[in-house]
């Protein structure tokens, strides 16, 4: 992927970058929407231009409108999605703001389960036409299982490529329609809403054709979460020439069916976009088709990997390993996320089996997620504008537009989207403990004045009747003002075994809501012996704190403001440093806490998740060798009555 920042001007090339990476999901959708409309039911004009009608309109209100427009108008310095509009109004002290990212999150991750299988099994079941008795599972499967063994090398050099083939299958979807067209121009008739109204109203079952409708605009989202890599200049621009091709494409189909089927079902086994090519170009059009969906899956998987790096940088997901596999700035791989994705793929292809049966499972998470943006969004244009009835209007119109999608997809809930909302509810709830262990721990942590200390850490640095723990002593603290400290530091320092060093470091790490930030200051309590240090980091920035922290050393060594000299003369004298170690504390709930019944669950379902987590020292980017870890107490309840009677 792209690096943020790069591409972001109106050029070629950035625009060959954003049709391969942005466009790839809602793309490749006409392989099934035309398909999942019309299944089932015998072939009329009120059924088809009803139907291309309803795809025309939802592409124009929800993806041109709320996603090219209004979202992309609310980035957070170049940056799109779900957590960067989070960050956005988050600032702004409404702590609702999180339930709604909370549930985008993880809706974004359980589309990660389905997206793969669905394109890809559309496009290879074409395969079916030349070879009917052909079993298209297995290589659904085994392309599934490439890509993802693919995306530990990286895909910088690939990547590169992807632009130039969604070009050529977006010329494909354009001139495959036009020409078939050209056959039935009465089907852009169908541009009239009055169609879409009377499929909804008078057609028999009409309003849960919405649920199949829906999935012209499954890849909105991506729209938006993939902005910082090539900005709103190029995603619009493009946009004008990807929209124009699909709905040539969606009209094509239209004009196929009338056509050819006027009157009769669907065979089974018939794929309407595959019907649009002559029987010539069938071989190379499902060559491009399968490529095209190997592109959207590449994209949204990097999506994925985004989005929870994200997430664990704002303490929404534990800690996992994060991977650079290529030089291109922002390209992340998460190899648990993956293979955890890969059998999640594989679980899908092998209980549904075909496209057909996934479209009834698809989409059901993805609107929820929409409703999450809309929430988010017009509470950012109520904020941006300072006028409330403007964030009502988009509230009211967007969630009633999209409720209206939710309340149809729920037909499919017994079809197979359980599966999808099964993982958003695992996902969320996650998420969900991890945020709430996250405010008591924040809430119950104690702080001290760190210059009532001082006197203490000044005797405690002569007293040579205590061994020297390290020359230098690093601390992470969570206070974020140079005035306080953690209690559990002080008590890690001076109540268990006393820590003593010539120079002691506190630490503070800020996660900030701009995206790639990187600063630090340093604030010196006692000149050359007690120094406390703010690194902030923006919440796409990979940590490295080790490297940062010795970077900033080495810097104030410059300056004169410390000295990294060893205090032993016999090391001193062969030029080698002073030594330094890190002290990482873990908190552990006290056992004199009194903790209610939710309490007790988030912290025990905290501990359980915590397990899968990546070791502190590893994800801080600390060096192994000079890092110690201490467990310490925190009270995050009131203390647990004891009545106790001394017997005399």
């Amino acid at each position: 992927m792209a690096s943020a920042g790069q591409h972001h001007k109106l050029n070629v090339a950035g625009l060959l970058i954003t049709l391969g990476i942005i466009y790839g999901d809602i793309g490749t959708s006409p392989l099934y929407v035309m398909q999942a409309i019309t299944k089932g039911k015998v072939i009329s004009p009120e059924l088809v231009l009803g139907g291309v009608s309803c795809v025309f309109w939802t592409l124009i209100i929800l993806t041109t409108v709320k996603y090219i427009y209004l979202a992309l108008n609310a980035d957070n310095k170049g940056e799109g999605g779900i957590f960067a509009l989070y960050a956005l109004v988050r600032r702004y002290n409404a702590k609702w703001v999180i339930y709604p990212a909370i549930i985008g999150c993880a809706t974004l991750i359980a589309d990660g389960f389905i997206t793969p299988p669905i394109s890809i099994s559309a496009a290879v079941e074409g395969l079916t036409i030349l070879y009917p008795n052909i079993q298209t599972v297995p290589i659904v499967i085994g392309i599934i299982i490439a890509i993802f063994a693919f995306q530990q090398v990286g895909t910088a050099t690939v990547g590169k490529t992807f632009g130039p083939i969604m070009f050529c299958w977006f010329i494909m979807l354009g001139i495959l329609g036009f020409f078939n067209i050209q056959m039935h121009p009465e089907v852009l008739q169908a541009v009239n809403p009055s169609y879409a109204i009377n499929l909804l109203t008078n057609y028999p079952e009409g309003f849960w054709l919405l649920g199949a409708v829906f999935l012209c605009t499954t890849g909105g989202e991506a729209l938006y979460s993939d902005l910082g890599h090539c900005g709103k200049q190029n995603i619009r621009f493009g946009w004008s020439f990807v929209i124009i091709c699909l709905l040539l494409n969606y009209f094509g189909q239209a004009a196929w069916l009338l056509g050819n089927l006027n009157g009769q079902p669907i065979a089974e086994g018939q794929r309407i976009f595959y019907q649009l090519m002559p029987e010539w170009f069938l071989p190379f059009g499902i060559i491009v088709a399968t490529i095209a969906t190997i592109i959207a899956s590449q994209a949204l998987i990097s999506g994925v990997f985004t989005l929870v790096n994200e997430a664990m940088k704002l303490h929404l997901w534990f800690r996992m390993r994060v991977n650079f596999p290529s030089t291109i700035k922002g390209q992340i791989y998460i190899p648990s996320i993956n293979w955890f994705l890969m059998l999640g793929c594989i679980a899908v292809q092998l209980i549904f089996q075909t496209s057909e049966n996934m479209e009834a499972a698809y989409g059901l998470a993805i609107i929820i997620n929409m409703l999450m943006t809309t929430m988010l969004l017009s509470y950012y244009y109520k904020i941006r504008f300072h006028k409330t009835w403007l964030g009502l209007t988009l509230l009211i119109f967007y969630l009633g537009f999209e409720t209206i999608f939710l309340i149809s997809n729920f037909d499919k809930l017994w079809h197979g989207g359980w599966f999808t909302l099964l993982l958003t509810l695992i996902f969320a709830t996650m998420v969900f403990v991890l945020y709430n262990a996250q405010k008591i721990r924040d809430k119950h942590t104690r702080f001290v004045q760190l210059k009532d200390y001082i006197p203490i850490l000044k005797d405690l640095q002569d007293d040579n009747t205590v061994s020297k723990d390290s020359s230098h002593l690093v601390y992470l603290s969570m206070s974020e003002n140079k005035q306080y400290i953690d209690s559990n530091i002080m008590y890690s320092i001076l109540r268990k075994k006393p820590k003593r060093a010539d120079v002691y470091w506190f630490v503070h790490v800020q996660i900030l809501d701009e995206p790639y930030t990187k600063s630090y200051h340093v604030d010196t309590i006692v000149p050359k012996e007690v120094f406390f240090v703010h690194l902030r980091f923006g919440f796409k920035v990979e940590h490295r704190v080790n490297s940062m922290f010795h970077e900033i050393v080495d810097q104030m060594v410059a300056s004169g403001e410390v000295s990294v000299k060893s205090p032993y003369p016999s090391i001193r004298k062969h030029h080698i440093d002073a030594d330094f170690k890190f002290i990482l504390l873990h908190t552990r709930v006290s056992a004199d806490t009194s903790l209610t019944g939710f309490e007790q669950w988030v912290v025990r379902t905290y501990r359980m998740i915590k397990k899968f987590s990546l070791p502190a020292v590893e994800d801080f980017g600390l060096e192994m060798s000079n890092v110690e870890e201490e467990i310490v107490p925190i009270l995050v309840g009131p203390k647990a009555a004891i009545h106790l009677e001394r017997e005399m």
